[in-house]
């Protein structure tokens, strides 16, 4: 992403900006540049306003911050409750938890590269009430891996280390998906949640055989 430069200013660009607009902008510019490293102005460039008119839409860069961060956490704790809701089987359950979840970091790796970097940035209060999400969503997926294990489903191993592995696995997904890939965001999603049964069961798959050499690779 390439940030432009100071385009002339016309009234058809500040009659089209609005706070969505603002946000999406902010959401590109701290992606490629981090929370710290952006400026308010680099935000108006991106819009083709002056810094000034920016102050219409937004109220602070941390409100920006704190707004793409606490609704991208509410999204994946939205998502895990929905991909698991009125499911009986655990297996199930963990496959459809981990597909949402690898799948928002294919097809939403700007939020995805923002909430794992700058969340440190996050002031209170609303620091603790994101941290709190996140840690209401890994305790979510390390009670369906504790509910295999107690069943006999998945090996006898610590659930915690399971559940860190399976969702630092999906993280990195933002770090290298794209769409010109051989491969949709969709195809990893699925094969990421087989990985996360296979490292629950054991190395053992969903169907018993080895996938290994149909896995997708960075490029």
């Amino acid at each position: 992403m390439v940030l432009p430069g100071n385009p002339p200013i016309g009234r058809d660009d500040r009659a089209a900006v609005s706070p969505s607009a603002v946000l999406d902008a902010a959401l590109t510019v701290f992606a490629e540049r981090g929370y710290h490293g952006t400026s308010v102005k680099e935000i108006a460039l991106l819009l083709k306003i002056r810094t000034p008119s920016l102050y219409n839409h937004m109220t602070s860069k941390q409100g920006l911050l704190e707004e793409i961060i606490g609704s991208t956490s509410r999204g994946v704790w939205a998502d895990f409750q929905a991909a698991v809701d009125g499911k009986d089987d655990v297996s199930t359950r963990l496959h459809d938890a981990v597909y949402v979840y690898a799948l928002r970091h294919a097809t939403r790796r700007r939020e995805a590269v923002v909430v794992n970097r700058d969340i440190s940035s996050i002031e209170e209060p609303a620091r603790t009430d994101i941290l709190d999400l996140r840690r209401r969503h890994e305790h979510g997926v390390r009670a369906l891996v504790q509910e295999g294990i107690d069943a006999g489903v998945f090996m006898d191993q610590p659930a915690s280390l399971v559940s860190f592995a399976i969702l630092e696995m999906c993280v990195s997904i933002a770090r290298w998906f794209h769409p010109g890939l051989a491969f949709t965001a969709e195809d990893v999603a699925e094969h990421y949640s087989r990985y996360a049964l296979r490292i629950a069961r054991g190395e053992q798959d969903v169907d018993g055989s080895d996938v290994s050499g149909s896995a997708p690779a960075p490029s």
